[in-house]
């Protein structure tokens, strides 16, 4: 039986109140978007603190590194579809009624479910990770460290998998500072972890690239812990009882879930796999590009966090506004979240096409001769990165606040002929046929991104235009 069967007698709804001027908006979205801003800064900068103590064991570890990321962010990006769907569908409950537990309760518990059905699935993809980099021509030595290092990564990817649905959760009830907190001691911890398990400090066994997954994934599984006890002592999360009854199936929300969540993951991986694959694309012309490549990425993807983490505090408050049918505070929360993005994005892109030596120096000894190469590639990347950033931060701040209206599988056409039709043809014309080389990689994904922002702005505001629903659907009895 599921929890679908067990009716109560109905509650009046009440609707969540929302500003009802711009600026209250704006401080609403940076309360919440703020903590959830720095979150994301900070969880990335688990991958950011691989990327640098790698570099200091040898470029084909990190170019091992390199390519092991393609696939553990292909199984990421693939996966996290179904979370990103906890998002709107835990939102719009509460928009229409701001008491809703049961609604919200199924959507978390059958969020997890979903991670936890589909680890076979990624670890079958993971054990191909050494064969698929040698038949795209990828080096051998880099292939088998590849493989190495995303079988370490495996063992916590669904508990990191997890851990994305309980925050989503805890977002929407606006509770996004304690989850800062608790990443930021995931992190402090993956950092230590990384010391002991890479150069093998104090006594442990010096494990190099494969140190380096196991820390991340002794580190995400010990937060995802943390994040279950932090929802049994809040008060108010508390009072969903999100593991209620979890054993028990809930087909319809699971269905509803993947209806929501399989288009999300092809959005993402329509853009993830651009990035990646042109990992691919830049080691055909030489590894020395190659580790570059992964420097340069690595440096725009952590300065992605910001408004990407700000876009997904707008996904929840625009989620609210559509649950409370209030399309003033829909088209506030969307002008807001833009510009609140453009701005996060801006702290880092400036900086980064202003000092690219310094971004370098982050990741490799200058003073070492073999590091020369790369250091003169990454210079040279840097600057153009920095000038795609503005358009990748457009684009999110607009798919995330379609997927909060619930509107996933039109963006996800308008991401893919962005990127695949527009963007990796560029890229590849460029990098391989053309003198720019590995440069004209980099305005592949300029070009794609651009296209992405503004087919993703058309749509947001023909989105906004349509009038919302008549009514406010019933809600389900709470338990």
């Amino acid at each position: 039986m599921t929890e679908t069967a067990h009716i109560i007698a109905p509650a009046s709804p009440e609707v969540t109140a929302l500003p009802d001027t711009w600026w209250g908006e704006m401080g609403a979205l940076l309360r919440l978007g703020t903590p959830m801003a720095f979150t994301q800064l900070v969880m990335f900068s688990i991958y950011f603190i691989d990327t640098v103590m790698i570099g200091r064991l040898s470029p084909a570890d990190l170019a091992g590194a390199a390519l092991g990321s393609v696939m553990i962010f292909l199984l990421y990006m693939i996966a996290s579809g179904p979370i990103m769907a906890v998002s709107p569908l835990v939102s719009q409950a509460l928009g229409a009624d701001k008491n809703e537990t049961r609604d919200s309760r199924r959507t978390v518990r059958m969020a997890i479910w979903m991670v936890f059905l589909m680890t076979p699935f990624m670890l079958a993809v993971m054990l191909m990770t050494e064969r698929a980099a040698l038949f795209l021509g990828q080096d051998p030595v880099a292939a088998a460290k590849a493989q190495s290092y995303v079988l370490a990564i495996l063992i916590g990817l669904p508990f990191g998998l997890a851990t994305m649905a309980l925050r989503n959760f805890l977002a929407a009830l606006d509770k996004t500072f304690v989850p800062f907190l608790i990443v930021f001691f995931v992190v402090v911890l993956n950092t230590g972890l990384n010391a002991l398990l890479i150069f093998g400090l104090l006594g442990f066994p010096a494990l190099g690239l494969v140190g380096a997954g196991l820390a991340s994934s002794i580190a995400t599984i010990i937060g995802f812990f943390i994040f279950l006890a932090y929802i049994q002592w809040d008060k108010r999360a508390r009072t969903f009882e999100i593991f209620k009854r979890f054993f028990e199936p809930d087909w319809e929300r699971l269905r509803e879930i993947f209806r929501l969540g399989w288009p999300i993951s092809v959005t993402t991986s329509f853009e993830g796999m651009l990035f990646n694959a042109l990992v691919l694309i830049v080691g055909l012309i030489g590894v020395t590009e190659q580790a570059a490549y992964q420097i340069a990425l690595n440096a725009s993807s952590t300065a992605f966090m910001m408004p990407w983490g700000m876009s997904m505090a707008g996904s929840v408050r625009i989620g609210l506004a559509r649950g409370a049918k209030n399309k003033s505070a829909e088209k506030r929360a969307s002008s807001t979240t833009i510009l609140a993005c453009i701005i996060a994005i801006g702290v880092f892109a400036i900086p980064i096409a202003l000092m690219p030596e310094t971004i370098a120096a982050l990741y490799l000894n200058l003073e070492k001769a073999e590091n020369v190469e790369v250091i003169a590639f990454v210079i040279t990347f840097l600057p153009i990165a920095a000038g795609f950033m503005f358009a990748d931060a457009i684009q999110v701040a607009c798919n995330q606040l379609l997927r909060g209206l619930k509107d996933v599988t039109v963006p996800m056409w308008i991401t893919g002929i962005s990127y695949w039709v527009v963007g990796f043809p560029v890229a590849y014309f460029l990098g391989l046929h053309s003198p720019l080389g590995p440069k004209g990689v980099w305005y592949g994904l300029m070009a794609g991104l651009t296209c992405a922002a503004i087919g993703l702005g058309i749509r947001l505001a023909q989105q906004l235009r349509q009038d919302p629903l008549a009514v406010v659907p019933a809600q389900p009895a709470r338990q």
